[in-house]
């Protein structure tokens, strides 16, 4: 069966849930409740390696990293296939894949791989990365993070969708090959680029589906939601055509959807616990009180 979307839904607001804000152990259980009570996603995060010295996080300052580069880190693709198997409905995000860190090839097969076994419900939350020391491992240029992705964007459309490809770029090159299976969604699954720099939201409007963002609340992501509106006509894209995956940061009552609606946004993802042992039942507690969006 052949899928075909453009990650719309009628205009409504959809909700997600962060998997990395919740402790591994629950994160099968969080996913089979999020598709028992309607949520429309989950989100994986990722990242190949952490360095013992952790720099260059754009949450907080150097001293203070963000995760401890102690903590396990998985495959996203491969854990996502895992909750494909124990799902049915619920969509399977990367919140961000580090799609410049991998050779197109292994990136566009894995996802593609994603989509086939979840019956077309991959998600592909594209950036470029924070931590120098983690391209440096690779032993790649932490400054040409950008222009990787851009072309392992475009060579990945292009597997997804081509009998035959052959490419001579910067950073890949190859001789003609054939990539098959295709994606169960057509074109490809949804590309949604995160990152908050105004290349970032570039990068979205001119390569993307759609666009993902770190935590906000709405007053902080009103900038960034204007540069995309003015980025969208720029490009002579529609805004309507771009997904708008936004992070909310203490969405509480149910009355402040409205506004992200009214602002273009798609998708909300939400934390509505502040610990792993509440998590599930904060995630009850939020389907009672956001019931009517849903």
């Amino acid at each position: 069966t052949r899928v075909t979307t453009d990650g719309r839904d009628g205009g409504r607001v959809k909700f997600g849930i962060g998997l990395a804000l919740v402790h591994r152990s629950q994160w099968l259980a969080m996913t089979t409740l999020c598709e028992e009570l309607g949520f429309e996603s989950v989100w994986f995060p990722d990242h190949l390696v952490f360095t013992e010295a952790m720099s260059g996080s754009p949450y907080t300052d150097d001293e203070h990293p963000p995760v401890p580069p102690t903590t396990p880190l998985y495959e996203p693709l491969a854990y996502l296939s895992f909750l494909a198997a124990h799902t049915t409905r619920v969509r399977l995000g990367t919140y961000v894949y580090l799609l410049g860190l991998r050779h197109p090839f292994v990136s566009a097969r894995a996802f593609a791989t994603l989509d086939e076994l979840s019956g077309g419900r991959a998600e592909a939350g594209v950036g470029s990365g924070w931590l120098p020391g983690e391209w440096d491992a690779v032993g790649w240029d932490f400054h040409t993070r950008g222009r990787r992705l851009d072309e392992a964007i475009d060579v990945a459309k292009r597997l997804w969708t081509d009998k035959v490809v052959e490419h001579q770029g910067e950073f890949f090159s190859f001789p003609p090959v054939v990539f098959e299976p295709k994606p169960v969604q057509r074109p490809y699954p949804p590309i949604l680029v995160g990152g908050a720099p105004v290349a970032a939201l570039r990068r979205a409007v001119v390569r993307g589906d759609g666009w993902i963002s770190m935590p906000h609340t709405f007053e902080t992501a009103a900038p960034q939601l204007a540069t995309l509106n003015r980025l969208c006509a720029e490009a002579g894209r529609s805004r309507s055509s771009l997904n708008v995956t936004m992070t909310d940061q203490g969405l509480v009552n149910p009355d402040e959807v409205a506004r992200w609606v009214e602002a273009g946004v798609d998708r909300l993802i939400v934390k509505p616990y502040l610990r792993t042992r509440d998590a599930l039942e904060g995630v009850r507690r939020f389907r009672e009180r956001f019931g009517s969006w849903f």
